[in-house]
């Protein structure tokens, strides 16, 4: 084989779809390997398949036989594992708290998955989320780890979701970072739902906020979630593995401590959720709404999530140097994700023609229609 026949291959391989398979919680799988196995091939026959991001049950057998078939298509499996919340039933893991001591709300409990977050600073919980992968799943035969829930928690559970974590630890790394929790809570008290008022906002960079407390307080929020997510992935890179991360939109990911510059150095890849049509966590409408709701008295512009809005999403990534997979609901539920064929095809055109490597299909390749699948185009190399 020639030289660039090598590099045109290598480029193939690294260009086309990942696909998530959601086993449900800890303990029994939702699915066995042979459905996932009949699933995948089918799947694998409408669009090329790159990778799959599985979990995050503990049966090991599970892994063994769906990485078995898929290492025989030159397919890379990854490890779905979540790192600041629902590791609760197997982790004992401090929780976060507010600037105020108290534990916020969280979503939906009886669904199974409760997002309800642990402290991002605790080293105990950063140590916790390596050892599960060294105790539960190093021998299964992954070939990485895309890591979920590397953020706090948002405006789901209102402002006390977002002014977190206040614990002592949390208090002491914001004092090194220069910021005085104190502070920042007799702001809040003083301006109220004003605290997170804007002077401008562009796609590029962002919100900028009107008072130079909070700017500091995301900026420093942002290094420190950001900063315990880094040794985390640098330690299990350090094993081996590949490392994908799940990110909230760019225009949003401030608020849960998300700093792009920072996280982007330490993955593979990585997967902005730039979900139009979920009305959940993540959803960029249902979560920016909620902001607006949180803070009725600001100017938050109001946004239509259309393609038009996603594109300014899709060029905020650009500029980092990492894989980007972007990732579009392609499940369908009446009540929380009203996709259609038209709006996946619309929406992974527009990835591509950004030039990215390909897409994330989320978040149950189990469920997804396939009517979704069928009109999808073939990621072509980007040359990243």
């Amino acid at each position: 084989m020639t030289i660039l026949a090598c590099q045109e291959q290598k480029q193939e391989q690294e260009s086309g779809y990942i696909v998530q398979v959601s086993l449900g919680g800890w303990h029994s799988p939702d699915y066995s390997a042979e459905q996932i196995i009949g699933r995948l091939d089918t799947v694998s026959r409408l669009i090329p398949v790159q990778k799959v991001i599985i979990g995050w049950s503990q049966d090991k057998e599970l892994y063994r036989k769906v990485g078995a078939y898929l290492h025989e298509k030159n397919i890379r499996m990854l490890l779905w594992l979540p790192v600041f919340a629902e590791t609760e039933e197997v982790c004992d893991n401090k929780y976060a708290v507010d600037l105020w001591g108290k534990v916020p709300t969280h979503f939906d409990p009886a669904a199974g998955e409760g997002f309800r977050f642990n402290c991002p600073s605790n080293p105990q919980n950063v140590a916790n989320v390596v050892a599960v992968y060294d105790s539960l799943f190093s021998d299964c035969g992954f070939d990485g780890v895309f890591l979920d829930r590397i953020r706090t928690q948002s405006f789901v559970s209102g402002v006390s979701g977002v002014l977190n974590c206040g614990c002592q630890l949390c208090v002491e790394r914001y004092a090194k970072e220069g910021v005085d929790i104190h502070e920042v809570k007799s702001l809040y008290h003083t301006k109220g739902d004003a605290f997170f008022a804007i002077s401008s906002y562009t796609s590029i960079e962002g919100f900028k906020f009107e008072n130079k407390v909070v700017t500091a307080f995301f900026r420093a929020k942002g290094h420190i979630v950001s900063a315990s997510v880094v040794a985390i992935a640098d330690s299990l890179r350090s094993r081996g593995l590949e490392i994908g991360m799940d990110l909230y939109a760019p225009f949003m990911a401030p608020f849960v401590g998300q700093d792009y510059a920072i996280l982007t150095k330490h993955a593979d890849f990585i997967k902005p959720m730039l979900y139009r049509q979920t009305y959940a966590p993540a959803g960029m409408g249902f979560e920016y709404d909620l902001l607006r709701k949180a803070a009725p008295s600001t100017s938050y512009p109001a946004f239509k999530m259309d393609v038009e809005f996603l594109n300014t999403q899709l060029e905020a990534i650009e500029r980092y140097s990492c894989k980007k997979y972007p990732g579009i609901e392609v499940n369908y539920r009446e009540d929380i994700v009203r996709t259609s064929p038209e709006y996946v095809s619309e929406s992974v055109k527009a990835v591509l023609n950004h030039g990215f490597n390909g897409a994330v299909l989320s978040w149950n390749i189990m469920e997804a229609p396939l009517s979704h699948l069928e009109r999808l185009p073939k990621p072509t190399p980007s040359g990243e």
